[in-house]
């Protein structure tokens, strides 16, 4: 297969078609690998850092490998680009749609706006005088009234994108910085004194050039907005990403936007991986143990005690025992649904979850999060019993009668809830008999601590039988708990 190393044109030919509409010049692939000067793996190293902007994982090998293919076949057959860099960079079919959306952005080049053809006089004269002058280069060493003059449209968009790579279009964070780099990106093509030359021209008598000369510009300025808000979207995705997932781990669960819910069902779902991922790579190496000498030795014994096969002192580790009782009522409705969805997600990780649901009385719902989606499963159990006023004293028996038996010294029990029992009796002999039986006993109160013990709360009632009372509110709460619940178990 041969492989074209030279530029590529800056316009395809269209005979027979009028005008042809010319594209900005994908780079050559001179100096990828090494093997040339520096702007040919510039926009390679650029697409690598959008391509990880949106979410794609590249790995240092993953470039070099990606450079190396860039050599092989070159930019001059784009869907051969595109095919090559999706084997080597996309992992997942995730990871596909995310690498052919920032592909497609990335290697967009559109054609400069025109002018209506109403306004363009083809009887008007010629400027003859030369524009000196300040600008980007790209334009055969023309300066950018010249360009527009001439409506040279491929020169004028590789100016446009010489410019945005001098202006550093790749630093763009923010919606608020479009006006800046549009503006700078005009800046360093020559605007100032494209200014200036329609002011000359005026001066000279000559209206109808100076006019084409306004147009254009003006057409310049809607292109160059255009190409910010492609890079902004190439290179700020993900850095917008991450400040909103920041502010929404930070946020209250109750104040949360129903429109915010999708996103944290994502965080949750990958926070819950992220902790079960740490927990079992703590387990394994601590499985391994150390070596046992003694029994190696016997081991090896007939090849002369040569450790050909070791042998490992372990230890077995249990992994926690979980029951989850969960509030559902008006008033902590909203953090129920996201502890419900955070234990489900870290089944794998947690043995013997065991998930119930109260207001005035208890259910057992283990049985709808194992074998309903976690959306539709969360669904049911709200319409079940969610909403309802909250009866602390009435579910604690509930949860006596029914499974007390199966709470052990190896159980940690997670009660989540405002401990407001709307002035009944809190039962908090129960709870004292609970924590006589079980492992520990961890109070999650999605209320202030300045709240406890006011109005009907009867938080400070049960705080002396539990071992951990904190408040947990944000998802951020809800991951420390949970990270230090397996870390002990661990």
């Amino acid at each position: 297969m041969s492989v074209d190393t030279g530029p590529l044109p800056l316009a395809p030919s269209r005979k027979g078609r009028g005008r042809p509409e010319p594209e900005l010049p994908l780079p050559s692939r001179e100096g990828v690998g090494g093997r040339g000067p520096g702007l040919t793996s510039e926009p390679l190293r650029q697409f690598l850092q959008a391509a990880r902007s949106v979410g794609i994982r590249v790995s240092a090998a993953e470039g070099i490998d990606a450079a190396r293919a860039v050599q092989v076949v070159g930019y001059s057959d784009r869907t051969v680009l595109k095919d090559t860099l999706s084997l080597v960079l996309a992992k997942t079919p995730d990871e596909k749609n995310l690498f052919d959306e920032c592909f497609d952005l990335y290697f967009r080049r559109d054609s400069l706006a025109q002018e209506d053809e109403a306004t363009t006089d083809p009887r008007a004269p010629t400027v003859q005088s030369g524009f000196g002058g300040e600008g980007s280069g790209g334009g055969g060493g023309r300066s950018l009234s010249q360009m527009l003059l001439d409506d040279d449209r491929a020169a004028l968009a590789t100016a446009m994108e010489a410019a945005a790579r001098e202006s550093g279009i790749q630093n763009i964070r923010f919606f608020t910085q479009k006006n800046l780099y549009a503006r700078r990106i005009l800046d360093r093509m020559g605007l100032r004194q494209v200014e200036r030359d329609m002011e000359a021209l005026r001066k000279d008598d000559q209206q109808v050039a100076a006019d084409r000369l306004e147009n254009r510009i003006e057409a310049l300025r809607d292109q160059a907005r255009d190409l910010v808000e492609r890079n902004l979207l190439l290179f700020a995705r993900g850095e917008t990403e991450k400040f909103r997932e920041e502010l929404l781990k930070s946020a209250r669960l109750s104040n949360l936007e129903r429109r915010d819910l999708e996103r944290m069902r994502v965080l949750v779902r990958a926070m819950a991986k992220r902790l079960a991922a740490r927990y079992a790579k703590t387990r394994r190496r601590r499985l391994r143990g150390h070596l046992d000498a003694r029994r190696t030795l016997r081991k090896n014994m007939g090849w002369g005690g040569i450790p050909f096969v070791t042998v490992w002192k372990q230890k077995r580790i249990e992994k926690p025992r979980v029951m989850v009782l969960c509030d559902v009522s008006g008033s902590v409705a909203a953090m129920a649904q996201f502890l419900l969805m955070f234990l489900y997600a870290l089944n794998e990780a947690l043995k013997d979850i065991r998930s119930f649901a109260f207001a005035g009385s208890l259910i057992e719902v283990s049985d709808i999060l194992e074998s309903e989606p976690i959306e539709t499963a969360i669904a049911k159990i709200m319409q079940a019993m969610g909403f309802g006023s909250s009866n602390y004293g009435n579910s604690l028996a509930d949860f006596e009668d029914g499974w007390m038996r199966l709470v052990s010294n190896k159980t940690t029990i997670i009660i989540l809830g405002d401990a407001r029992g709307n002035r009944t009796d809190p039962r908090t002999e129960i709870l004292q008999r609970l924590s006589q039986r079980a492992k520990r006993i961890i109070w999650l109160n999605p209320e202030f601590r300045s709240a406890w013990g006011t109005g009907d709360s009867d938080m400070f009632r049960y705080k002396p039988y539990c071992n951990v009372v904190t408040v947990c509110n944000t998802l951020r709460h809800l991951e420390r708990v949970v990270s230090d619940l397996l870390k002990d178990a661990a």
